[in-house]
């Protein structure tokens, strides 16, 4: 059997920026891509022929094999290159077969790590060793819990959006491509139904959702007065722009319209049938925290740390909003010039307070401007008003800019590509990344970036409970403890101006991704303000934020636990993590 799998499209040049978490959308095409593909021979990547073994649970401690960490750094090269697998025009083999034999060659790359001598290494490689352990254990999750091939029709619904949003007229290479795409709709869909044999019942019901109704948020889609109804209303799109602009395409997208609308049908006829649970389940969950996320807390101890966070942020909100009550309130800005001018001020005002009061460190090669940079939430008259994001950003757009922008995601990532270390370099972290944007927002309070601006406080308050309260419902429903609906109506009665679809579309993200996404910004920024502490007491007056920040920065965006060892030398978290249990002996 063989299933043709859209490649990652480069996003639209429409002026609409990515919003929060958006680029890892964009990107779970390819990563299920890496995950699922077949591959070449084993031998290609050196993986030795231990295929049919599986990893043993490991002693306490580093292990003592005699392996060097040079070799770590070609293992980990042999097995990110396995991650991208090679493709013909998009074709990639979902058959039993060919997930097997990932899976034979991922536990062939992973029976190698007991080989290495880590407990002669400095902490620095001990450090670049459990980074890569950890990916691999990402892979192995992916490819025998999540199996989003065949537990989630979204994984097919965010593909076929993507080829939607192309740009007419295509010319040459890029129009035989895309054809080659849009022929193979039909074949992929059918494909599909084959393929998605286990499918859970909110992911089916967001893939519903997906096909016949906009999202209302706009995640990575280009901007429309009307936004279209779902892929189907976006399909119908790309036929109105070929009428005009490609008309040799009509025959091929209206192929393509006919076998979407007929996915939906039959997705809703079998949709009673569908009645499994989306969640990973408590076991799995904890042992994803603990092996991939490297974080020292089990998930019911991240409960109780978000739990008393929404606490602190409501009882922070409720006060402010108390000392505030003489003042105006904000107001949201009559036209997009009053609102792009407010951007203007904002990025100038946050550039000159990050260089002044001496925050972080400013490379030159940043762009000066944060139309270069990119910003969240462009102007929208929408019809049924402004969404949860827009009633925040519209008001100030400093909290956001600050998580997303400058100095958060955006920022982050342009100093991320400059690390240049093989292992360091290619790792991700959420609870680094998302841990460092919403960090940004109650640091810079604390700070005084809004001492002028009492008002934006409640807006940040606003912000941190939002983030706690969806560190509730991500583990509860990674532990199906919570559906989708029951989630959403949680974060509603927690959350001020939240909507329904700002609400559904993050609790999708949550529950489809990896598990622990949606908490890795509260337990994230925790961990970083638990790593300040440290390097405070550590160095005492000679303690320079500035040069916390530029660590952060420049080392790498490696799971917080792992830079709190590789500044500090305090390994008090990392002990835990060295009894590797495999996840095959995780109860299902």
């Amino acid at each position: 059997m063989f299933l043709v799998l859209f490649r990652t499209m480069r996003r639209p040049n429409t002026g609409r920026p990515e919003t929060e978490g958006e680029i890892d959308m964009r990107a779970r095409g390819l990563v299920i891509a890496m995950l699922l593909a077949g591959s070449a021979a084993p031998a290609a990547f050196g993986i030795v022929p231990a295929s049919a073994k599986r990893a043993a649970a490991q002693p306490d401690g580093p292990p003592e094999g005699t392996r060097s960490h040079a070799d770590l750094v070609k293992l980990f090269t042999a097995f990110d290159a396995w991650r991208t697998p090679p493709t013909a025009d998009g074709v990639v083999d979902y058959g039993a077969a060919a997930v097997e034999k990932r899976r034979i060659e991922l536990r062939g790359f992973q029976a190698q790590l007991p080989d290495f001598a880590v407990a002669r290494w400095d902490r620095h490689q001990q450090v670049d060793y459990l980074a890569v352990r950890a990916q691999m254990d990402l892979e192995d999750f992916n490819l025998n819990i999540l199996k989003p091939w065949a537990r989630d029709p979204g994984m097919y619904v965010d593909a076929l959006q993507r080829l939607a949003y192309a740009d007419l007229p295509l010319k040459g290479e890029a129009l035989a491509g895309f054809r080659i795409r849009l022929k193979a709709i039909p074949a992929y869909l059918a494909q599909a139904r084959v393929n998605l044999d286990s499918v859970a019942a909110d992911y089916a019901d967001l893939a519903l959702h997906s096909l016949s109704h906009g999202d209302g948020v706009g995640h990575g889609m280009p901007y429309r007065a009307v936004e279209p109804e779902g892929l189907i209303g976006w399909f119908a799109d790309l036929r109105g722009r070929a009428q005009k602009q490609q008309p040799a395409l009509l025959a091929d997208i209206g192929a393509a319209e006919g076998a979407i609308r007929g996915f939906r049908d039959w997705l809703a006829a079998a949709r009673p049938a569908m009645t499994a649970r989306a969640g990973v389940g408590k076991p799995a969950y904890d042992w994803f925290l603990t092996n991939v996320r490297l974080m020292p807390y089990t998930s019911d101890e991240v409960v109780t740390l978000a739990e008393r966070e929404l606490t602190r942020f409501w009882a922070d909100y409720a006060t402010e909003r108390h000392r505030n009550r003489k003042l105006p309130e904000l107001q949201l800005p009559k036209s997009a010039e009053e609102y792009e001018a407010q951007l203007a001020g904002t990025d100038a005002k946050i550039r000159k307070w990050l260089k002044d009061e001496e925050i972080i460190t400013i490379p030159d090669y940043i762009p000066g401007t944060y139309q270069e940079v990119g910003f969240n939430a462009p102007w929208i008259v929408r019809p049924t008003g402004p969404m949860f994001w827009e009633q925040i950003q519209f008001r100030d757009a400093s909290p956001d800019h600050l998580h997303a922008t400058f100095p958060g995601h955006r920022f982050d990532g342009m100093t991320g590509k400059r690390v240049t270390d093989p292992i360091r370099g290619r790792v991700n972290d959420s609870g680094r990344t998302e841990g460092w944007g919403f960090y940004l927002e109650e640091t810079a309070l604390q700070l005084g970036l809004f001492d002028d601006r009492p008002r934006t406080r409640e807006l940040i308050y606003i912000f941190g409970l939002f983030r706690a309260a969806r560190t509730i419902g991500d583990v509860k429903m990674q532990r199906n403890e919570m559906t989708v609906g029951e989630t959403m109506r949680f974060w509603k009665q927690w959350t001020p101006w939240l909507d329904d679809n700002v609400a559904r579309a993050d609790a999708g993200i949550y529950i489809r991704r990896p598990p622990g996404y949606g908490m890795t910004y509260t337990i994230g920024a925790m961990q970083l303000q638990k790593l300040l502490v440290d390097r405070r007491r550590q160095l005492g007056d000679a303690f320079s934020i500035r040069d916390y920040h530029d660590y952060l920065m420049n080392t790498g965006r490696l799971p917080v636990s792992l830079l709190r060892y590789d500044l500090t030398g305090n390994d008090d978290e990392i002990r835990g993590f060295w009894r590797h249990v495999p996840l095959s002996d995780v109860p299902r």
